[in-house]
């Protein structure tokens, strides 16, 4: 189980236990953090859980697929690092840290 730390648009942090095998939008969406709203279920298809993922967890995570990265050039606010929290699959990292894009920009 890993810790995944979420950064929210607000400014907080919150913590919260996620368990190998899910992903980092489940963690959010299980514990009703705010910013992650997760439209379509993790399916890949809506990119309404847009994070940016910092470069100290980057390498914990496999590389966006052609799917993903094509949703994520076309968002409000993409940057080289945003992903999608859908595809953010955890494994037995100790502690993972995002940041949930403010999505009422």
């Amino acid at each position: 189980m890993a810790r995944v730390v979420y950064h929210l648009p607000d400014g907080t942090t919150k913590a919260v236990e996620v368990p190998a095998g899910q992903s980092v939008m489940d963690g959010s969406v299980r514990n009703n953090l705010p910013g992650i709203v997760a439209e379509c279920g993790g399916s890949c298809s809506c990119a309404t859980c847009h994070v940016y993922l910092p470069d100290s967890s980057s390498d914990l995570f496999d590389p966006p697929s052609a799917e993903e990265s094509e949703l994520v050039e076309f968002l409000d606010g993409s940057q080289s690092n945003s992903r999608l929290s859908c595809q953010l699959i955890v494994g037995e990292q100790d502690e993972v840290h995002v940041e949930v894009v403010d999505s009422s920009v």
